[in-house]
This record gives structure tokens, sequence and C-alpha cells, in this order.
């Protein structure tokens, strides 16, 4: 097994390529787009948060869940209107909820585990991706939610994680610019922000250095294995490719479930969408007044991260609506409001939207693997909400998986 084809160009898809790649594989990634992280990376929250790890497989969420589903400005929207697909997920997430405690550590274990990599990868190709090390802080405004908080903490700590509770003078005293009255957080000082566009482009760059071919604009249309090899077939610029390779690892997000079937899996990805907004601090009163701790405020679930001098990231909202790109301005407007109440000082004059669709697996853990019909399929895609924080992990564990499986005479 010496070819190895990567589906998908996105942060999952580029640290795949990448980690195969140091591994001596000949590696050929294929991309619909014309650059890397167009889609789902290109202006996610920003955090390397294993703070956030916590699984969503819980009854307070589906409880609120259940409490916003009318309401178009909620933190998670469900469109009501039935799919087998939506039925299936929500079935499964049902039924993962009694592992619930030991999926929170696993991804606060697995995000600990991607800072090496993804960190030491930046330093050894030289990517600027305007990181921050200034931590990460978890706001409450009333003593429920922050008690939940503190019962999540012994999951986090199991999994490796230090997280501290802060009083709101403690806030202040790391974040300045807080304004808002506070009854208490939690301050993770381990966690860290960064731009995903300007790192994976970058890494895909250092993977082409290296060796892989990254094709760009290779919609790809049908994936084929026999056991031996596996046969891509693609379109680009209006004409139909075809290449062979000896092994396949799927990393395309939301499409991986339709490739899964090709294949004779079933990964189970449904998208859940997300929304930022990037402000352009363009004035130095803006620059002085945005936060540069990392921000999440449980109550909206809105997350804040300060990319360089001159930007601001909040991001938040999961909204259940099939594959849907749309841009709502009811879904906007509630992260351009948080600024303009907590950062008043903060201009939002040169404000842009965006909308993704975060891939996510029922149990909220990723499929990192094998499949199971052929010996030469990997799967490496369903990061969900923390495809940022986990990516480097998962790519060198699959890579250390597609290298042990070429090392068997089987393969």
């Amino acid at each position: 097994m010496k070819t190895i084809a990567v589906l998908g160009g996105g942060i999952t898809g580029v640290t795949t390529a990448y980690a195969l790649v140091r591994r001596g594989f000949d590696v050929t990634l294929y991309e619909r787009n014309r650059y890397p992280a167009m889609e789902t990376s290109f202006a996610n929250g920003a955090q390397l948060s294993a703070c956030n790890a916590e699984a969503w497989n819980h009854w307070p969420t589906i409880l609120k869940g259940l409490k916003w589903m009318f309401r178009g400005d909620a933190p998670l929207l469900v469109n009501p209107k039935p799919s087998w697909h939506k039925i299936s997920w929500f079935a499964e997430f049902m039924a993962a909820i009694p592992q619930y405690g030991p999926n929170t550590t696993e991804s606060v274990r697995l995000a600990i585990a991607a800072r090496e990599h993804l960190f030491g990868w930046a330093e050894t190709e030289g990517i600027d991706f305007d990181a921050k090390h200034t931590g990460l802080m978890h706001v409450y405004r009333n003593k429920a939610d922050f008690d939940h908080a503190a019962a999540v903490n012994p999951l986090l700590e199991a999994g490796g994680l230090e997280r501290r509770a802060v009083t709101p003078e403690e806030m202040r005293a790391l974040e300045p610019t807080l304004v808002a009255d506070y009854y208490g957080g939690f301050y993770t000082e381990s966690d860290a922000t960064g731009d995903i566009h300007m790192y994976t482009h970058g890494l895909a760059r250092a993977a082409e250095r290296r060796g892989a071919v990254l094709r760009y604009r290779h919609a790809v249309r049908r994936v084929h294995s026999d056991g031996l090899r596996v046969t891509i077939t693609a379109e680009h610029e209006g004409r139909e490719t075809r290449a062979v390779h000896d092994a396949v690892v799927v990393c395309a997000g939301n499409a991986s479930r339709d490739f899964a079937a090709q294949l004779g899996d079933r990964v189970n990805v449904y998208p859940v969408k997300g929304y930022s907004i990037t402000v352009n601090l363009g004035d130095d009163a803006s620059r002085a007044a945005a936060p540069e701790v990392s921000l999440l405020d449980d109550a909206v679930k809105l997350v804040s991260s300060r990319l360089g001098t001159d930007r601001l990231r909040v991001a938040g909202s999961a909204e259940f609506n099939g594959f849907n790109h749309d841009i709502r301005a009811d879904r906007i407007e509630p992260l351009t409001r948080w600024v303009e109440t907590y950062f008043p000082d903060v201009n939002t004059r040169d404000v842009v939207p965006w909308a993704g669709l975060r891939p996510m697996m029922p149990n909220m853990l990723p499929r990192v693997g094998r499949g199971r019909r052929s010996s030469n399929v990997f799967y490496n895609t369903g990061h969900g909400h923390l495809g940022w924080t986990l990516s480097a992990a998962t790519a060198d564990t699959i890579a250390g998986i597609v290298e042990s499986s070429a090392a068997t005479p089987s393969a």
C-alpha cells in the first residue's frame, strides 16, 4: 500500500494528507474547491478548545433545544421538517446519552494530544496563523449554569485538562475589557486560538512541498474499492477524470456519508450549521476595546476569539436544517448584538458574516479508523464543532493506522 487518496481539502483532509506524506506515502488529495479550507474550515470560532469538549448528548441540552425550537435567534435550532437522515441521527444521538461522560473525557484526551502535533507542525513548516496563547474563559451569568460547569470539571480532568474557577474580579483581571456582571467563570490557560483557514492553507502548501499532489477543482463523483485498489472518479473543469490508488482516506466532511455508502459503510454524519462574524477592528478604540482572551458565553452559546491585532471572530449557533448554506440575518444579528452589548466601544460597521456546515456524528466523536468492507478504506471524519481542535490528533492516528495496515501482508 503506497499511494493514498485523501478525499477533502478542509482541516481534516489537509492534516491527514500531511501526516501521511510525513510517513513516506504518495498522497493525492482531492478537493472540489479552488483552494483548501473554503467551506467549514473557512471562518469558524477559531478556538482550539479542549475545555469545550463536553458532549452534547445530555438531557439539559435536549431540554434547552426543545425550549428554543420556535425561536429564530435561538442558540440551538431544529427545523421540524422530518427526514430519514435527521430522524436516524437523532435516534442515535439519544442512544448515546449513557456515553456522555466517557465521550466527553475522550474528546478532551484527543484535544490535548492534538496540541503537540498542531503547534509542532506549524513551527516545523513556518506557518503563521495568528495563534494566541492567552487561554479560554467560560463566563456564566447565574449560579445554576456555573454549578453545571463545575460538575463537568471531573470529566475534563479525567482527560488530562486543568481548568480553574475564577471570580468576577479575577475574570476582569484576566480580561480587562469585560464590563458585564457575571456570577463567575472557568479559565483554561492551556487552550489557544488561531485562524483555521490560514493554518490549513499553510499546511497544504507544506504537504505539497513534501511531495503530496493536491488536486483542486476535482469534485469526486464516485469512489470504488475492490479490496486491492481504489478507483476515484472526479469531475475537473467539465471533464471526467479517473485515477487508481492503493487506498483511500475519507475526510470529506458532510459528503463522507455518501462516499461511505458507495464503499459499503455507514457513516451517519449530519450537517449542523454554525454562523460567525468577523469584526474588522479598523480604529484604535475598537482594537483597545476588543477582548484578547478567548471567551465562551454559556448563556447564549457564543464564542469570541481575537485574530491578530485587527480582527475579532464571534461564532455560535447550532442549526439542524439539512444541507442549507443560507446566511440568515436573524442568526447573524445576535452575534453582532452580543458585541455591541458587551463590548460597546467596538465599532461594528465592518462585519463579515459567514455560515458553515459542521459534519457531526451522533455520539459527538469523530469516526477514525478502517472501513468495515474493505481493508484499503479508511475514515477520518465527523468531528463536529471540534474539527479544528481535534484535527491534528486524529490525522496522526489515522496515518498510523494506514501505516500499520500497509505493513501487514493482507494490505
